[in-house]
């Protein structure tokens, strides 16, 4: 028996969708041929603000909208500050740009080595392999590509991206992203795994998607068996809020995990979405018992029109330190601000060392009272 906690049940249903057969419910293809994308849309379901309705918009040379059915059920329909609602459906704010925003907010064109390769820390490369998602987080770091609302005009070249991977031999680890790669076909990633497989020094592949928490139905036995044409695959998923924690993203979750495939999240800092300690706590309980393990909370990157989602660093802080000593270690996701113009992962903790000198390392523990470690000399 799973615990049912105040926000929300587990189970997420059809809702609006009740009329459709379940065989074409759990079909991710019906799911996204069945995609709410234009304003009209929307409006058939649910009653617009006048902001949402600025922000179709703002959102036409910015980033496409999308949204599968599943997890458009998943909105309470009636709440314009729903915190999943937020997330997918945009805001006329997003027009506005503050002057430290920037199209390419972490600089990855810059570390750009080979067509859709980001060659940054050493030992690691990020491979971009589609511009496409199921659905479209309103402070996508990636916007200027994602979609191709902006004209970027992302065309993967995989053969030159995996020619670069095998001629470089201090590479051990490749993130493949896009967009959400989960998107390709079973028999392409089949074909981008096997052939990163070969290259002896790839020792492990990472995957950056949110699939299975806007698209779980996409979790097949088929996906899965793709996935395992490399040896050592791993996945991050980003869920930012509880209420997006279904019984169907848990046993798409539990497939994944009991098919070895290990499994952590990556959250967002956004305001009033996840800006709190107790919704924090909510969510990285739930991702314990999905078999996720929270692993990243990011700072919201600097990304034009995103500063009405973002908060202050400080917030982060302050959950990170709500959260220490009040759930195991486990639960806790590192907080880091991904640094502007190519500075990469920066980690941010609050003050548990508060002095160093000759004798003492002092600390200070989760209830404030400070502790005093000696020093080892040579």
């Amino acid at each position: 028996m799973y615990p049912i906690d105040s926000l929300t049940n587990w189970a997420s249903g059809k809702g609006v969708w009740s009329d459709i057969p379940d065989s074409e419910w759990k079909d991710w293809r019906w799911q996204m041929r069945n995609r709410l994308q234009k304003k009209s849309d929307f409006e058939k379901f649910i009653t617009l603000t006048d902001d949402e309705i600025l922000g179709f918009t703002a959102a036409e040379d910015k980033l496409s909208v999308a949204v599968t059915p599943y997890f458009f059920n998943l909105l309470d329909h009636n709440n314009p500050n729903c915190p999943l609602r937020k997330q997918i459906i945009p805001s006329g704010k997003e027009s506005l740009e503050s002057p430290e925003e920037m199209l390419d907010p972490v600089g990855e064109e810059s570390s750009m080595v080979a067509p859709g390769v980001v060659h940054r820390y050493p030992d690691r490369v990020l491979f971009l392999v589609t511009d496409r998602c199921a659905a479209y987080c309103r402070y996508c770091t990636r916007s200027r590509l994602v979609s191709n609302a902006q004209g970027y005009g992302f065309h993967p070249q995989i053969d030159q991206s995996i020619d670069y991977i095998a001629s470089n031999e201090t590479i051990r680890d490749v993130l493949i992203s896009g967009g959400d790669p989960l998107m390709l076909s079973d028999e392409k990633l089949f074909s981008i795994l096997s052939r990163l497989s070969e290259i002896p020094h790839v020792e492990f592949v990472r995957f950056g998607s949110r699939i299975p928490v806007f698209l779980p139905q996409r979790i097949t036995n088929s996906l899965i068996k793709a996935l395992k044409s490399h040896s050592n695959v791993w996945i991050s998923i980003h869920v930012n809020h509880p209420n997006e924690c279904t019984t169907e993203l848990r046993e798409a979750c539990h497939k994944l995990a009991s098919s070895g495939i290990p499994l952590g999240n990556q959250s967002v800092l956004l305001r009033g979405i996840n800006d709190s300690v107790s919704t924090m706590k909510q969510l990285i309980h739930r991702l314990l018992i999905m078999k996720v393990k929270p692993y990243y909370l990011y700072q919201c990157d600097l990304v034009k029109g995103s500063s009405h989602l973002r908060v202050d660093p400080s917030v982060g802080i302050d959950i990170i330190k709500g959260l220490r000593g009040h759930t195991t270690g486990y639960a806790i996701p590192q907080f880091v601000i991904d640094a502007p113009n190519g500075g990469g992962k920066i980690p941010i903790n609050p003050d548990y060392l508060s002095d160093v000198n000759n004798e003492f390392f002092t600390l200070k523990n989760f209830e404030g009272k400070k502790f005093q470690y000696p020093r080892v000399s040579n």
